[in-house]
């Protein structure tokens, strides 16, 4: 009885399978379609040489040079925009320094072979864009497919490009779509939600799709982002606080991390389309085209760095339907779901579980680092935290009772000892001065509203985003600098000379970094990172709203066995390895067991951003992780191509540059040393019995 149901339902599936396929004696067409969530498509072609998909017709000279700007300052061409966006999220993800590796090591005249060229490494072909949405206007996700005019049906291949940090569609342009251009593949590019939108409440103005900005009852369902705020909530909100703004990836009210690997996945689909349409054959209706190119003939490599990389990895775990091929990433931010089993270990140190969230270990540096910052200010790179504010928060830290101490320099080295008790590795001690000055409090405040779904006229733990001006008290914007934001913004104030204000300080709103605390006193707001900590580790209301959208954001490490490289800094100050990579590849280990394909490298001497490799202190004792992101991407693409066997998980020993005088000294190929396909028992980095070991 359970053959004959067997086969009936065998028949049933065949049955319904002819009946798709056209019915018997029918056509066995599959006909190309747009996907249901994708918006109207913009369609333009780039020449390669007055201007191309990678450089914008800057080339490679014109990357390194003076940036672009429009000829009306106060009213950009879209056009003007797309080249504006091209050279700043380019260079804000790469050391463009030419005695940093830049024109030698990676760089557009670098060719797919490693070669460097005369040439200026522009690339003809055609760019798509559409919004992916799901009819409300209130996702608008941006996605983009570049296809180069070197791309080769017969040997197809996709690489996917979701922005790092919080940038537009164009912030994977040098990682991600630099290396698939120049290798023939179609880029798949999404903002994954946390696109550069933004809102100016006092004007009602915001940015449309191609970076135009205009009024935004105008723009209606085109906005980038529009604030979730009636007209009565808008001008009750102008009027307590004037001059503010709002921020898609901290105001969307969307959580859209836990949708990242959804929207990169989208992007694939948004590929396979476009390509279908170029390259698959006329149906018999004369007007559709069929599904030429499909997972079973193409290649498909999720990769991006930093949250980029964290979707590409989310992608690869929710993929049901096999559009990935293998992964490459570099620096990957990803949060995983709790497991005790697992511990890594480094030396004599030891870290059990997977790691910490983004938001716990953000918000523990926005308390420690400024304190920390004391401990050696001589050898701090690049520091710009202020001695006298630094000292006050060691102050402030110790009457809480989160460090010990009584002069400035031994409450320093509790703070500085709690953050390396909490997983930071020393070879980060040097660069934590740094991370507060740039990156700490904007991404924590960023993520705090992200996850709790809060509005901007909530005002956070009395934060808020606004000009200011020489005193620190909000002022009215920068119109120019705003009309070219779409081109110049990186999705997390402080950027386009918005800043975050402290609008609980003694008398009033004021820049955070001046603001005053309770007796007048300057401590980098005290109450305002207190209370950011608390939504970390607190019970209250919008603690458990923060911590809802953490669950919601956390992977489970199942790479479903697809072949995958991730390479790591070991001095990451932002990303942690502890709490990212290194618990990734061994909670992959647990769940996928001898199916994993999964290597993991770690880079010494290498930290979260190329672009820091500019600052003071930073170029003589770091090399740049990009280089190990297109080896890596070299490896995967030649797994999948020939079956190359990718390198086995291991610590690549680099060299810093060191200093000539007071200037580094140019990068070699002695300073970056490959990727081994053999790994010595000394660099070796291993998984058994639920133990990550990690070669000192």
């Amino acid at each position: 009885m359970r053959t004959i149901m067997k086969n009936s339902l065998n028949i049933t599936a065949i049955a319904a399978a002819v009946l798709a396929l056209g019915g018997c004696g029918g056509s066995s067409e599959i006909k190309n379609s747009k996907p249901a969530y994708l918006g109207a498509v913009v369609t333009a072609s780039y020449d390669g040489m007055t201007d191309d998909l990678l450089t914008a017709g800057l080339g490679k000279t014109g990357l390194g040079g003076a940036a672009p700007a429009a000829a009306d300052p106060l009213n950009p061409t879209a056009a003007e925009l797309r080249k504006i966006a091209i050279y700043n999220n380019y260079r804000a993800i790469l050391d463009i320094s030419a005695a940093g590796g830049y024109g030698t090591l990676y760089g557009p005249n670098v060719d797919a072979k490693g070669v460097v060229t005369t040439g200026e490494g522009k690339i003809a072909g055609t760019e798509y864009i559409a919004y992916s949405d799901d009819g409300t206007g209130n996702q608008n996700i941006t996605m983009m497919v570049q296809v180069p005019a070197t791309f080769n049906p017969a040997s197809a291949c996709i690489v996917t490009g979701a922005s790092s940090g919080s940038r537009g569609v164009y912030g994977a342009i040098g990682t991600a779509g630099e290396w698939g251009l120049k290798n023939g593949c179609a880029v798949a590019y999404t903002d994954k939600g946390t696109g550069n939108g933004i809102h100016d409440l006092q004007n009602n103005t915001v940015s449309v799709q191609n970076g135009v900005r205009t009024d935004a009852t105008a723009a209606g369902k085109a906005s980038i982002f529009t604030a979730g705020l009636t007209s009565a909530e808008r001008t009750a909100f102008n009027a307590a606080t004037p001059n503010r703004f709002a921020v898609k990836h901290a105001h969307s009210q969307q959580n859209p991390e836990k949708d990242w690997g959804k929207w990169t996945l989208q992007s694939v689909e948004f590929a396979y389309f476009v390509l279908n349409e170029k390259y698959g054959d006329l149906a018999k209706d004369g007007v559709s085209h069929l599904k030429k190119l499909t997972p079973a003939n193409t290649i498909v490599i999720a990769s991006s760095v930093s949250n980029g990389g964290g979707a590409a990895l989310a992608a690869a775990e929710l993929d049901t339907q096999g559009l990935i091929s293998g992964v490459a990433v570099g620096e990957p931010q990803i949060q995983l779901v709790p497991d005790a089993r697992l511990s890594v270990k480094r030396g004599a140190t030891i870290l059990a579980g997977t790691g910490k969230s983004l938001y716990d270990y953000t918000t523990l540096a926005n308390l420690m680092q400024p304190c920390a910052a004391l401990v050696s200010t001589a050898t701090n790179a690049f520091n710009l935290v202020s001695t006298t504010i630094a000292a006050n928060r060691c102050a402030a830290l110790k009457a809480n009772g989160l460090i010990t101490g009584t002069t400035s320099a031994e409450m320093a080295a509790s703070a500085m000892a709690a953050l390396v008790a909490a997983g930071w590795q020393p070879e980060s001690n040097d660069l934590q001065a740094s991370h507060y000055s740039f990156a700490t409090l904007p991404v924590a405040l960023t993520y705090a509203n992200a996850y709790g779904r809060f509005s901007v006229k909530d005002n956070l733990c009395g934060f808020s985003y606004s000009a200011t001006g020489g005193t620190g008290l909000p002022v009215a914007a920068n119109a120019a600098l705003l009309a070219a934001s779409f081109g110049t913004g990186n999705g997390v104030p402080p950027t386009v000379g918005i800043n975050i204000v402290n609008n609980n300080s003694v008398g009033g709103p004021l820049l955070d970094a001046v603001s005053l605390s309770a007796g007048n006193v300057q401590d980098y707001n005290i109450a305002g990172a207190l209370c950011l900590r608390e939504l970390a580790t607190g019970t209250s209301a919008n603690a458990v709203r923060v911590k809802q959208g953490i669950s919601e954001v956390l992977r489970t490490g199942n790479l479903q066995g697809k072949p995958t490289l991730i390479v790591h800094g070991r001095s990451d100050t932002l990303v942690p390895v502890a709490f990212t990579s290194r618990p990734y590849f061994g909670l992959n280990k647990m769940t996928e067991g001898g199916n994993s394909k999964l290597s993991y490298i770690e880079v010494t001497n290498a930290q979260h951003f190329d672009a820091f490799l500019g600052f003071p202190g930073y170029a003589d004792r770091l090399v740049p992780l990009h280089r190990y992101f297109i080896q890596a991407m070299d490896m995967v693409y030649a797994n999948l191509k020939t079956g190359a066997a990718l390198p086995p998980s291991q610590v690549v020993r680099t060299v810093p540059r060191g200093l000539n005088g007071a200037i580094a000294n140019p990068i070699t190929a002695a300073n970056v040393p490959p990727i081994k396909a053999v790994a010595a028992a000394v660099d070796q980095i291993t998984f058994a019995n639920n133990v990550v070991t990690v070669a000192d």
